[in-house]
């Protein structure tokens, strides 16, 4: 259900980019990058965590860590990854498919700066062995994003200016 509803969003919103299925999991960003012939930093992966009261999306580059005090400032709280139960639950999405398309129910998406290395990224597209290509802007548009800066400038993720 989860692959339908991702497929169904990118039918009505965006009927030119096609879902990706392999015929190998693509559940971590090692296995994704390696599925897809692209870098770990380019596979755009989703987090869902909550702030306070808050459920929220945040999508970064493959290799990047997130920084809890740079989250904390960002969202004004502490970050807390939610378990794989209340991901399914929230998202729709199984662990190591979530992403921002055709959600279970509307949540509010940020994308890291740390994408903008890329012009095109790889996220997960509702299945542990889903994805799409899409380039960057483009994901942030479709999914109503807002741009924040939350990951850690180390092992290669240097943030984009």
């Amino acid at each position: 259900m989860s692959l339908q509803s991702v497929k169904a969003f990118f039918a009505e919103h965006a009927p030119d980019i096609e879902v990706i299925e392999t015929p190998t999991s693509s559940a971590t960003v090692a296995l994704a990058a390696e599925a897809h012939g692209v870098e770990p930093g380019q596979i755009a992966k989703t987090i869902c965590m909550r702030v306070g009261d808050r459920v929220l999306l945040v999508i970064a580059r493959g290799d990047a860590r997130i920084d809890n005090r740079k989250t904390r400032d960002a969202f004004g709280g502490k970050p807390r990854m939610l378990d794989a139960e209340q991901v399914a639950d929230i998202t729709g999405h199984p662990v190591g498919g979530v992403c921002p398309f055709g959600l279970a129910s509307p949540l509010p998406v940020y994308c890291d700066v740390s994408l903008r290395a890329f012009d095109e990224v790889v996220p997960a597209a509702g299945a542990t062995n889903a994805a799409v290509r899409i380039g960057v802007e483009r994901m942030a548009s479709l999914v109503g994003a807002e741009w924040c800066d939350i990951c850690q400038d180390s092992q290669g993720a240097v943030a984009a200016h």
